[in-house]
């Protein structure tokens, strides 16, 4: 019996009781259960004839006690072990800091993960959240001073297997829910999670876990074909607008940025989809690549506006009876918009609410509108290209009627205003889509291809079916063959040599 009355199988008795509580309760009992368990237990180490050093064991619970005095000689760090779960405390640098005394009881619990379960761990993302370890605790008793000289470490064992390609979390209890505050991961493997805590309180393990977007194999498989495949053409493309001699009337500049900027945006977004249960777990790079997709994303939006606005310049000169050449934006200017622009828009994004950056998907978060710092420019951006389009669809309508002898300047800008409306339209609706598109597979497949195939149809437009382009490719493809043609006849004139000397060692070669 103990100095106030509580023997141990009273207490082990109590503590079983406990442990067959409702736990359909509200949270705050549950809280008072768990205090219960932990102040029954201190009354074994209160006291003159107190337990020092013991361990037992209940139904739901493992308690360990462990304590320093001061003719005690202890080096290094104490370690008290449970099933499942051992903690490594400097327990000799606290009773430095009490006189030389110092106590610890250390309880495990195999009924507390049900009590206190993971949906008590409330975070800014909405992930799927799973217990991984046995639920613990550790009290310092009979100090005054409770700061702890060193962390806590605390080695869990995982009680499912570590299959869940997730974030693992480092927990303690305060009162109504499990934070994280003061406690991370300091290792991990497939077995066990080792957490470092600065303070004792309550602890678990807790995984978040979250379902990809494209969930459906068949689609990923789908989605990366043609996602490959357009990116042969965007680069395909990106090389004839940066190789080819172009007409001087038409500044390419903006095209080539456009094909750039998806160039890059298709890969990365690929990659981070996945990759995704390696990077969402580090909030930090999951952050970043939302970010730099945000920027190249927008880019893509504002090039392609640019695009429409020197085209809707082009055709102003249309009407002109002199028109000046070569008066237009400075290419200076246009780099600056077209990276300006949605550089600005990300850095005010990010200043304003940072934590809108790495959702489930590390794209943009869809709460409190921050979604909108993308949807918001790209649906201006598409109806002022509209208007704009319908502008010069006008323009070039009037000035064709006007002008019977249409030459091949309006005749040209005609036709590349046609395939700007299209450029247009096939960059545009993919994103409409996605408003809806876990409306069902079928939007979803369609999204898919559509947005997939953007480097396939600018090649297709602004390659394939432009007269220069086609001409420049049968110059290359000439040039290529007649490179052929002398590296072969180089190479047959080198041997004549060879059978002259085999004709002086009495090789006889039969004339012609």
């Amino acid at each position: 019996m103990t100095s106030d009355g509580l023997p141990v199988k009273t207490v082990t008795l109590l503590l079983d009781r406990l442990a067959d509580d409702d736990h359909s309760r509200p949270v705050l009992h549950r809280n008072s259960v768990l205090d219960s368990m932990k102040k029954l237990v201190s009354q074994l180490v209160t006291g003159p004839l107190a337990w020092r050093n013991a361990n037992f064991t209940s139904n739901p619970t493992e308690v360990q006690i462990l304590s320093v005095e001061p003719n005690d000689d202890l080096k290094g760090p104490s370690v008290l072990r449970t099933s499942g779960v051992s903690m490594d405390i400097n327990l000799l640098g606290v009773a430095r800091n009490n006189d030389g005394m110092a106590t610890v009881v250390f309880m495990a619990y195999s009924h507390m993960m049900n009590v206190l379960d993971a949906s008590f761990f409330r975070t800014r993302r909405n992930t799927t959240k799973t217990m991984m370890s046995r639920v613990v605790s550790a009290t310092l008793l009979g100090t005054v001073n409770t700061t702890l000289p060193s962390p806590v470490q605390f080695t869990f064992e995982h009680i499912t297997a570590s299959e869940h390609r997730g974030k693992p979390s480092c927990v303690y209890w305060n009162v109504s829910a499990w934070i994280e505050d003061g406690c991370h991961v300091s290792e991990i493997n497939p077995t066990h999670t080792v957490c470092s805590c600065d303070h004792l309180s309550t602890f678990a393990l807790i995984m978040q876990t979250v379902d990809t977007f494209l969930s459906d194999p068949i689609l990923d498989i789908l989605n990366t074909i043609l996602v490959l495949i357009g990116l042969v053409f965007l680069t395909l493309a990106v090389m004839t607008f940066a190789l080819c001699r172009w007409n001087p009337r038409v500044s390419n500049v903006s095209r080539l940025n456009l094909c750039v900027c998806l160039l890059l945006a298709h890969p990365l977004f690929l990659l981070t989809q996945s990759f995704l249960h390696l990077i969402w777990p580090h909030e930090v790079l999951c952050k970043l690549l939302a970010g730099v997709l945000h920027f190249l994303f927008l880019c893509c939006f504002v090039w392609m506006s640019i695009e429409a606005v020197l085209l809707f310049l082009s055709v102003r000169k249309l009407k002109q009876v002199k028109p000046s050449e070569g008066v237009g934006p400075h290419c200076a200017a246009l780099y600056l918009i077209g990276y300006g622009v949605p550089l600005f828009i990300v850095a005010v994004s990010a200043g304003v609410m940072p934590e809108g950056y790495g959702s489930l998907q590390c794209w943009l978060s869809t709460k409190a509108g921050f979604i909108w710092s993308f949807l918001g420019p790209v649906a201006f951006i598409l109806t002022g290209n509209i208007v704009l389009f319908f502008i010069i669809l006008l323009t070039l309508f009037f000035t064709l009627r006007g002008a019977q002898s249409a030459g091949s300047k309006v005749k040209y800008t005609r036709i590349l205003a046609i395939k700007l409306l299209f450029q247009f339209f096939f960059l545009g609706c993919p994103w409409v889509l996605g408003f809806f598109v876990r409306s069902g597979p079928a939007v979803e497949v369609l999204f898919v291809m559509l947005n997939s195939q953007q480097g396939t149809f600018i090649f297709l437009v602004h390659c394939a079916l432009n007269n220069e382009v086609r001409l420049q490719y049968r110059s290359w493809l000439q040039g290529f063959l007649r490179h052929r043609e002398s590296s072969a006849f180089t190479s047959s004139t080198t041997v004549s040599p060879t059978s002259k000397d085999g004709q002086a060692s009495g090789v006889q070669d039969t004339p012609i």
